[in-house]
């Protein structure tokens, strides 16, 4: 077999399998691409996060909008609406779709599953419970008063999972950690039933909240969340080159000098703030934190530092949009975000799941 040389000055045809700007999937950009990624990725929040304080049942023009923020006097209710509704409803939105995508993006790089979401490890069975039970036994109906309920049944349900993942040993691996979770998840989802038709009062609050909703939450709980999700997301970016190097095995990862333990205590951690904080303001909402990383990776690639960034960035952006789709869909009233969310993911997901090339960790 011969070959034939290029003329001097010119280069050979690429081959179509040769790796080039784009490789793997074909849709991985090189790292001065994932920047700009990146700054599109912002535009998009930024624009999102505008239409989300003027667009609803009852539209606002951008001259309202600028007067209520920045030169606020009473004098209509068109101001009070943004200023005590819209603005609440858009930083709270921004806050839970922060939380819930790197809590997915961590989950998923955790367990080597890019199809995972937070509630694999039970975190969100946990917190869901320990609401539940605040308000079927306590009588607790403010949300505000939530947060620390579901913090403890979050952090009680991990603890949990990651010791009966401990057992044998191979300790705590991804694969029985995951089995764990999943069982437990079940045992609490049954135990959230049972306490939610203990009473019609229960039943009455928790098939609202159960939903999922960024509506209707006061500022008054962010002095409570913001540290919290806040810790969550810097341990979740700090775990990001612990986490690629994860992706090559437990023994490579080692070799590279990476404290599995360490890793590992860190990312629980950090799902558990994230998932137990979102859930407490917000609800249970599906379908952000699993979609928006799965999607993420087409333009990123494995890395996990750019994977959670940009998570970061785009997943409030699809609850805000998905929020603002669930106001204005009806002819009166709206939908919850957390059926938006759902209606809106599952054949997403599924178009995603039936792709020839389908991102992998």
């Amino acid at each position: 077999m011969t070959t034939t040389a290029s003329p001097p000055g010119e280069t050979a045809p690429a081959r179509r399998d040769a790796p080039g700007p784009y490789s793997g999937t074909g849709l991985v950009p090189r790292h001065r691409h994932r920047s700009l990624v990146l700054l599109a990725a912002v535009a998009l929040l930024l624009a999102v996060s505008v239409l989300s304080v003027m667009v609803g049942a009852r539209g606002i023009a951008p001259g309202t909008v600028w007067d209520a923020l920045f030169h606020f006097d009473g004098s209509s209710d068109e101001q009070v609406m943004v200023r005590e509704l819209r603005v609440p409803r858009t930083v709270i939105g921004l806050l839970v779709g922060a939380a819930l995508g790197m809590c997915g993006a961590l989950i998923q790089a955790f367990t080597r599953n890019p199809l995972a979401d937070p509630g694999v490890l039970g975190v969100n069975a946990g917190a869901g419970f320990a609401v539940t039970f605040a308000v079927a036994v306590l009588g607790l109906t403010d949300p505000s008063q939530f947060v620390w309920f579901a913090l403890a049944g979050a952090f009680g349900v991990t603890i949990l999972v990651y010791t009966l993942g401990s057992l044998g040993a191979d300790r705590a691996t991804p694969v029985k950690l995951t089995l764990a979770g999943v069982a437990l998840t079940a045992v609490f989802g049954g135990l959230t039933s049972a306490l939610t038709l203990k009473s019609l009062a229960t039943l009455d609050i928790m098939r609202f909240w159960g939903v999922g909703s960024v509506g209707g939450r006061s500022l008054d709980i962010l002095p409570v969340a913001l540290p919290l999700i806040g810790a969550g997301l810097v341990l979740g970016l700090a775990s990001a080159r612990s986490l690629n190097a994860l992706a090559l095995g437990d023994d490579s990862a080692r070799a590279l000098g990476v404290r599995l333990g360490a890793t590992r205590t860190g990312v629980v951690l950090a799902v558990t703030l994230l998932a137990g904080t979102a859930v407490a303001v917000a609800g249970p909402i599906a379908f952000v934190g699993l979609m928006v990383p799965h999607v993420v990776r087409w333009f990123t690639g494995p890395d996990q530092r750019w994977i959670l960034p940009l998570t970061l960035v785009v997943a409030p952006s699809f609850l805000l949009a998905a929020d603002i789709v669930g106001r204005v869909v009806l002819p009166s009233g709206e939908l919850r975000v957390g059926l938006v969310t759902a209606l809106i993911g599952a054949p997403v997901l599924v178009a995603l799941v039936r792709r020839r090339n389908v991102s992998g960790l």
